[in-house]
């Protein structure tokens, strides 16, 4: 790392720009910057979700194998916002998109089939499972914004979206894991 912060405010983006890492200035609510602030808050989910897990890994050690699969993600989304905000950087490999898609399919093998829908309860870890997921899909979603007129990477686009289904899988295994039956939706009952 080139540049390491030695002053926390500088004052530069108090008139609403901001600086990229090349030293453009784009405004704070530039697509790129939203799409930057919205990896930035999945990081932290996903670090909330962690401590969670870990403060429930010894009376769930099933739970250990869910930090060790998502613990890595948290410095691969430091990478997708290295990217965005150094245009010509490219991080993200192609091989982690895999080690997402092989992590989902495991997963799966163990849970079974999705015979409904479920809501985001059941523990704590679950729900914040499920508010990662939901996190992912707006990053996904900024950075599809932000493509349309400034053209990403191909991989960052499919991590954030292999990411989020990875999120929701985890979130019922994290069920599982902690023996709780998942919470299934029911539909609002007809008027007569």
């Amino acid at each position: 790392m080139g540049n390491r912060l030695s002053k926390i405010y500088t004052r530069t983006g108090d008139a609403g720009q901001t600086g990229l890492a090349d030293g453009q200035r784009v405004a704070k609510d530039h697509p790129r910057i939203e799409a930057i602030g919205e990896v930035d808050t999945l990081n932290s989910a996903l670090g909330v979700l962690l401590a969670e897990l870990d403060a429930q890994r010894s009376a769930y050690p099933g739970l250990q194998a869910i930090i060790d699969a998502l613990a890595p993600c948290q410095h691969r989304l430091f990478d997708v916002g290295g990217e965005l905000a150094m245009p010509d950087y490219a991080a993200l490999q192609g091989p982690e998109i895999g080690r997402l898609e092989v992590l989902i399919d495991h997963w799966n093998d163990e849970l079974g089939p999705l015979e409904n829908f479920i809501l985001p309860a059941g523990s704590r870890a679950i729900a914040q499972a499920h508010l990662c997921r939901s996190v992912a899909r707006t990053a996904e979603r900024r950075c599809q914004t932000l493509h349309r007129d400034e053209p990403l990477r191909a991989e960052l686009l499919a991590y954030l979206n292999r990411l989020s289904d990875l999120l929701f899988v985890g979130a019922r295994l994290i069920a599982r894991r902690q023996s709780i039956e998942e919470t299934l939706w029911q539909a609002a009952p007809r008027p007569a």
